[in-house]
């Protein structure tokens, strides 16, 4: 069995030490050094449900409850298929049913495409085939294991690509995908799956992130500022959309906009070396304008 180090954890699933830190006080991760295969799918989902403006003590509570509800599911998360709800709660399909288990109520289940096919008329084509949900699952996690290593990047960048055949609006591949072509500095591509995944998913506060990322590292600095937003608008305690949006502020030279995100980012993160950062952003602004109110004073 593959162990994988908290820095392959980190590495892998595209998360901030100060993120999983988070989950652990959140009693939705184990706190450990070494990794299986099966925790990081579990620790991926908890990150995509954050990323869809789902806090972490619901995504807890809805996991408590689901095992009290459903006999014999021991691991939610990766025994059934996990969703946000309108609400921002956590909804599961499981037994051919979605259940949103803290109000212990059945919802409909608009996600499923109609398996029934009839016969079409004759020189028509009929309804699109349903993906099958384990063949899409399994090349999913064998990108995800193929990222581990970077000589298997290809192999990951291929392996997500065969995700979108079966399923096209897999708002997660597009996301690997976008940030694997990132770090190849392939920045058209990597924003063509950001937007993709924004597309398939417009809650996706993740996908926002991203993109803001890739504005950001081709000088579109005012249209990441936008995006930014955008990701906090959907998840408003997204420490690290605070803090890049910060960081895009000074770079259009609008410090005290800067300043009220380096305020956001600290009450987030309140230790670490981003944090330390962030303060001493906070204290030069400040400095700053005070001089100009002594300056104009005088």
């Amino acid at each position: 069995m593959a162990v994988y180090s908290r820095a392959d954890l980190l590495r892998i699933l595209h998360i901030t030490p100060r993120q999983l830190a988070n989950w652990e006080r959140n009693g939705l991760v184990t706190s450990a050094e070494a990794y299986s295969f099966s925790d990081l799918l579990e620790i991926k989902k908890v990150r995509d449900l954050c990323a869809m403006s789902v806090r972490p003590n619901v995504i807890r509570q809805s996991l408590d409850a689901m095992r009290k509800q459903a006999a014999g599911l021991e691991n939610p998360l990766l025994e059934a298929t996990a969703s946000s709800t309108a609400k921002r709660r956590v909804a599961f399909r499981h037994g051919g049913k979605l259940l949103e288990p803290i109000a212990g109520q059945f919802l409909m289940d608009f996600s499923e495409r109609e398996k029934v096919v009839t016969s079409a008329p004759v020189g028509r084509p009929g309804p699109e085939p349903v993906a099958n949900e384990n063949e899409v699952s399994s090349w999913f996690a064998r990108g995800i294991a193929l990222e581990e290593d970077p000589n298997t990047h290809g192999d990951a960048i291929a392996a997500y690509h065969r995700v979108l055949e079966l399923a096209p609006n897999h708002a997660a591949a597009h996301i690997n995908l976008g940030t694997l072509y990132y770090n190849r500095q392939d920045f058209a591509l990597a924003e063509r799956h950001y937007r993709q995944a924004i597309e398939a998913d417009p809650r996706y506060a993740l996908a926002y992130f991203d993109l803001g990322n890739v504005l950001d590292e081709t000088g579109r600095v005012q249209e990441a500022v936008q995006t930014y937003k955008t990701a906090l608008q959907l998840a408003p305690t997204y420490a690290d959309a605070h803090y890049n949006l910060a960081l895009a502020f000074e770079k259009l030279r609008e410090p005290r906009k800067a300043l009220k995100h380096w305020q956001a980012y600290v009450r987030l993160d309140t230790s670490g070396p981003w944090s330390v950062h962030a303060r001493s952003q906070i204290k030069r602004i400040l400095q700053a304008d005070g001089l100009r109110l002594v300056y104009k004073r005088a």
